[in-house]
């Protein structure tokens, strides 16, 4: 590993374009046997990369952990592998244009404590795949889990020829050093809080940032209530809810109302119908109307003491039904395993609930929809404004792509104009590559006068 202190980014940056240049060389096949290994390393990993992040950060569940290892290292490769980033990748007859994959150069990756294996995993696999190199910037709370998973990288790329310093990890973490990085890279991928983010859209290089999640979940009538309870349920629990795409609110018919709260504490909610209690949980969860750092990725046992509440010891998730008032703090994103509701007279209403929660907070993120009417579907992603629209799926294992859906899958969900990024859809190696074209003449006879306007 380089080591890397305030001043000498200069020298991390040099090593890594004298990597990049060699890099540049290399033909898709080896190309994508180093990307593979980037993968296949965390995926044989997993359990030693998960126990180190949960030790280190205090955040989440080892089981969820693991599986987030092993289920995001497979996929991205599954997504990755048959992907053209070498040299011509398109030759379109009917326009002409032959289109030449090239690198950007030199990657600068913000990483997030919530996220501190895969995510520098993930921005590795698409920095490479487009023959750049990277260098990560970990969070300092999660430093030694990042660090060891670039490590056990490098180890493994090594063996199969890759140049030395393609990837590389800070060893001092701070503000400052950070901030130099993404001044001095060729392009940034910020996955972290707001003001990173912001600093990285401010850095003076192309960046990718992404916005806070608050997913509102809209029921639609008709459905199967315990199917959807299970899978908000599984998604709001996973790794302690740190996930950014984790379910934050359901939404569901007046009519619905005791169908949707049954099957709700069947699949392992404790529905917490005590004010005096719900009180407590609202001022421990959020502190002066700011999510308390002390809860994210907490358990429902420990967030339940800290706030005096005697919780059922089989309870996956807290569920505290909203106030209903505009200033409900529970509107917000709850970075642990809680998740509140409201309930609305008709469709539009729902769409109405769920924008005025999403402008509080997670604008152009994701929302989550359970209906069998496509109809209604098409009408809920009409009026919501998020990138993503998840239907029929745990919203946390899904918007950042899975096996089931077409989302690509990564770690980076852009959020659009809405949530002041430069993208609305997730991060992909296509964002980490320049598309050099070429422009064929071509046959085509230009329209009349009367044929063009008329």
């Amino acid at each position: 590993m380089t080591t890397l202190i305030p001043g000498t980014i200069q020298i991390a940056l040099e090593k890594a374009r004298i990597a990049q240049a060699a890099f540049e060389c290399y033909n898709q096949e080896q190309v994508d046997a180093i990307v593979k290994a980037i993968a296949k390393t965390v995926y044989d990993n997993a359990e030693s990369l998960a126990k180190l992040a949960l030790d280190e950060t205090g955040m989440g569940v080892y089981e969820d952990k693991v599986a987030k290892n092993k289920g995001k290292s497979q996929v991205i490769w599954q997504h990755l592998k048959n992907k053209k980033s070498v040299g011509i990748i398109d030759r379109n007859e009917q326009t002409g244009i032959i289109s030449i994959a090239k690198p950007m150069g030199v990657v600068g990756s913000v990483t997030p404590v919530t996220n501190p294996t895969v995510t520098p995993m993930s921005n590795a696999m698409f920095a490479l795949k487009g023959r750049n190199a990277i260098i990560v910037a970990p969070h300092p709370k999660a430093k030694q889990a990042s660090t060891k998973a670039v490590e056990l990288i490098n180890e493994s790329i090594r063996a199969l020829g890759a140049p030395e310093n393609l990837i590389q990890i800070l060893d001092v973490c701070s503000t400052e050093l950070t901030i130099a990085l993404m001044q001095a890279v060729d392009v940034v991928v910020a996955t972290g809080g707001g003001a990173m983010v912001k600093s990285a859209y401010s850095s003076g290089k192309p960046a990718y940032g992404v916005g806070p999640g608050n997913v509102q979940v809209i029921l639609d009538r008709g459905i199967d209530f315990d199917d959807a309870a299970k899978k908000i349920v599984l998604g709001r629990k996973f790794d302690n809810g740190i996930i950014c795409s984790g379910e934050q609110a359901v939404i569901f018919h007046e009519d619905d109302r005791d169908a949707v709260i049954k099957a709700l504490v069947e699949n392992g909610a404790y529905y917490v119908t005590n004010p005096a209690d719900a009180d407590a949980l609202r001022a421990t969860v959020f502190k002066e109307g700011h999510l308390n750092k002390d809860v994210v990725g907490q358990s429902v046992a420990k967030i339940a003491d800290m706030a005096g509440v005697k919780v059922t010891g089989d309870a996956k998730v807290i569920f505290i039904p909203s106030t209903g008032a505009p200033d409900d703090v529970l509107r917000y994103e709850k970075m642990c395993p809680v998740i509140t509701s409201f309930t609305y007279k008709n469709l539009d209403e729902a769409i109405a609930i769920a924008n005025f929660n999403l402008s509080l907070e997670g604008k152009g993120h994701s929302c989550a929809v359970h209906s069998v009417n496509q109809e209604n579907i098409e009408a809920i992603a009409l009026g919501v404004y998020t990138s993503r629209v998840v239907v029929n799926q745990p919203s946390s294992l899904s918007a950042g792509g899975s096996y089931y859906n077409g989302f690509a899958p990564t770690t980076t969900l852009g959020c659009g104009s809405w949530g002041n990024n430069s993208i609305s859809e997730n991060l992909d190696y296509k964002h980490l590559i320049n598309i050099q074209r070429i422009g064929m003449p071509i046959n085509f006879t230009p329209p009349s006068y009367d044929e063009l306007w008329s």
